[in-house]
């Protein structure tokens, strides 16, 4: 109840800011998009920063608005102020399942979690492995694909969440608390990540996860009010994501010029991070493994509901959805036409 209470709370306080993409709910028929972006080494930022969405559909207002973390969407879109997002697989569980039954649908995947999300110890911590986090603290933003991957790699290690003392901290405070020694451990996300593995040993990384059975994705969502609205403009968004998928598989200059400028970093350290994930081919994405076709959805919503029964497990959730409410959750609609 107190967590259902906080996030009415907080929904009410963004329902009534006037910060752009965040200002309470529009008119689904104006020729607008308020997407949600992350900062994290994505074909997004691409999207981003070379206006591919902008180019694409002259006639709509675009606002990109910056969000540290996928529960912040997930309040954001509950308050009807996002349109579209970039968001981790774990907290797309979550917005699909009880309480929260978020009306957005999956119709994209940027990137598949590799060594770009990954658990670090401090090397004063004296930690050797993740049975060595028992006592410690450790930090992560909660609701995160982070989190998520934190509680898959304690319960493959046989701790509880009650065997340690894990704190909700943001990328960027999970820095300064790192640099104070108030934490003795994070599961974090590039770009953070790597300042924390300069002082810090890796303990398990997103990649060995999935290997194990628990994937994490980063993934484009869409308010479904939106898409009946504006179906075109979907399109238009998913193949200027797609246009970026080939940008990073193609042409490594402009993939670190770009998401460099997004993330403040040279383009040689923005390229050293996108090479730490897996990226999809257009085409890969309409197939079996990942969103599917019409009459045909892949694998991604036995994947979401995977996710939601972990979490239930965790007590994170109250309810598990139908696989069949999940796959109506995943947009599909021409989409090997979208994407070529």
């Amino acid at each position: 109840m107190k967590k259902f209470l906080a996030l009415t709370t907080a929904v009410l306080l963004l329902a009534g800011c006037g910060d752009g993409a965040a200002s309470g709910g529009a008119d689904p028929e104006e020729k607008s998009i308020r997407i949600a972006y992350q900062a994290f080494p994505s074909g997004d930022l691409i999207v981003k920063k070379q206006g591919l969405l902008e180019k694409a559909l002259p006639d709509y207002k675009i606002t990109w608005t910056k969000f540290d973390s996928g529960a912040s969407i997930n309040t954001a879109f509950v308050a009807k102020s996002l349109d579209i997002a970039a968001i981790g697989s774990s907290p797309v569980a979550r917005g699909l399942s009880a309480p929260l039954n978020i009306p957005y649908q999956v119709a994209f995947v940027l990137d598949v979690a590799g060594d770009n999300e990954a658990l670090v110890a401090r090397n004063e911590s004296g930690i050797a492995d993740v049975a060595g986090l028992r006592g410690k603290k450790v930090a992560t933003p909660f609701a995160s694909t982070a989190h998520y991957s934190l509680l898959a790699a304690l319960d493959k290690a046989g701790l509880k969440e009650s065997d340690l003392t894990i704190v909700d901290l943001e990328p960027q405070d999970i820095l300064a608390a790192w640099t104070r020694g108030d934490i003795d451990a994070a599961y974090s996300w590039l770009p953070s990540l790597d300042e924390l593995k300069k002082t810090g040993k890796v303990l398990v990384t997103s990649r060995e996860l999935a290997a194990g059975g628990k994937p994490t994705l980063d993934l484009g969502v869409v308010s479904t009010a939106f898409a009946e609205a504006h179906p075109e403009a979907v399109d238009a968004w998913r193949k200027a994501e797609a246009q970026a998928l080939d940008i990073i598989a193609t042409d490594p200059a402009t993939t670190g010029k770009a998401i460099g400028a997004e993330l403040n970093l040279t383009p040689e350290e923005a390229l050293a991070q996108v090479k730490q994930g897996v990226f999809l081919k257009p085409a890969d994405l309409s197939s079996p493994e990942w969103l599917g076709t019409e009459g045909s959805v892949g694998k991604l919503a036995d994947n979401l509901v995977s996710a939601a029964e972990f979490l239930k497990s965790q007590d994170k959730i109250d309810a598990v959805p139908s696989l069949a409410d999940v796959q109506k959750a995943v947009y599909v609609k021409g989409l090997p036409g979208v994407l070529g």
